[in-house]
């Protein structure tokens, strides 16, 4: 604690090396007024009462305030260490496939049977957990891509949102192309970043949208916005949760997923295109990006400092007012 303690006039410090020289002088060197007695032989006789002996507590306190005024002008400090991250963040754009085939439940978690969707949002909130310094926003489509948070730091709030995530709330279609065009909007609209980023997840191809992927593609490369793609599911037949008369039945569909063009949306602008078949998998490649994509934080440290001196300037004002009322009563010196 010691080492936190500083002085911001510290040459008042200096004022203190008179202290034992007034001492010296009030003790030996100054002369007081005397009385004349015709004989002092009485005055032998008589009791020295206990205050004589305690007759410098007077200018003990005169020299003990001196000394607080004049640390008090000294302006003691104490500081408290503190810091400051300063990082070049990656604006992430994440964008989720919500079409009708993500309903698929060819995935588990943990033991259990679960849709695509589910298992995303459990991988997706771990992943935005970690992006503390990274402003990420959300982006979901299916027939249609809208924003479903924009670029954010606050994490809890990503997640909340990524936890609203339903089958269909964008229609049933597939559109990577409005997705990508969207996404490159609000990246390229953002501050400045270090980098720019979109992860693009989806079980299907393209099938719908007004905006082809490879134009969204190119005006990506255009801001400099690298892209991971990720395909989600199985192969071959694909397992459904149809309700029937007879209750809940699995039925079966086709997989359609379109890996050669994310490859290459993926191939053209910079970044890398993953294949996840089971959450472990889809884990790990988030994992990956995580890695891969890393903010510079530069931590920047200070010193907060307190005044101190009403610590040193009320005790002095007391001792002051102690050593004026004592050497005015008990201690007053006749003459």
């Amino acid at each position: 604690m010691l080492e936190n303690i500083r002085f911001a006039n510290p040459l008042f410090l200096f004022i203190l090396l008179i202290i034992p020289f007034l001492f010296y002088y009030e003790k030996y060197l100054k002369k007081y007024a005397s009385i004349k007695f015709s004989s002092i032989g009485t005055l032998k006789l008589a009791k020295k009462e206990k205050r004589f002996n305690w007759r410098f507590i007077p200018l003990f306190l005169r020299l003990l305030t001196i000394s607080l005024f004049i640390i008090t002008l000294a302006r003691p400090q104490i500081g408290q260490a503190n810091s400051e991250v300063l990082t070049e963040g990656i604006d992430i754009m994440l964008a989720i496939d919500t079409s009708g085939s993500m309903a698929a439940v060819d995935l588990t978690i943990g033991q259990d049977r679960a849709t695509r969707l589910d298992v995303v949002k459990k991988v997706v909130k771990d992943f935005v957990a970690k992006r503390t310094t990274d402003p990420t926003g959300l982006i979901v489509f299916g027939t249609e891509a809208f924003t479903q948070c924009p670029l954010t730091l606050d994490t809890n709030i990503l997640n909340q949102f990524v936890g609203t995530l339903e089958i269909g709330m964008a229609g049933d279609s597939t559109s990577i192309g409005n997705a990508i065009g969207l996404a490159v909007t609000r990246l390229k609209d953002a501050k400045k970043s270090k980098s720019k980023v979109i992860i693009l997840l989806t079980d299907g191809a393209n099938t719908s949208g007004k905006v082809a992927p490879d134009k969204a593609t190119e005006i990506a490369v255009t801001y400099g916005i690298k892209i991971y793609t990720i395909g989600i599911g199985t192969s071959g037949k694909i397992p459904f949760v149809q309700n029937t008369v007879f209750g809940p039945q699995i039925v079966y569909g086709e997989a359609d997923l379109d890996e050669k063009a994310l490859k290459i949306i993926a191939d053209k602008t910079g970044g890398m295109y993953y294949r996840a078949k089971n959450t472990n998998e889809l884990e790990k490649i988030y994992g990956d990006i995580n890695k891969l994509e890393k903010s510079e934080v530069k931590i920047k440290k200070y010193m907060d400092y307190k005044e101190l001196f009403s610590y040193f300037l009320i005790p002095a004002l007391l001792f002051l007012l102690l050593e004026i009322i004592l050497s005015n009563t008990r201690f007053l010196r006749i003459p």
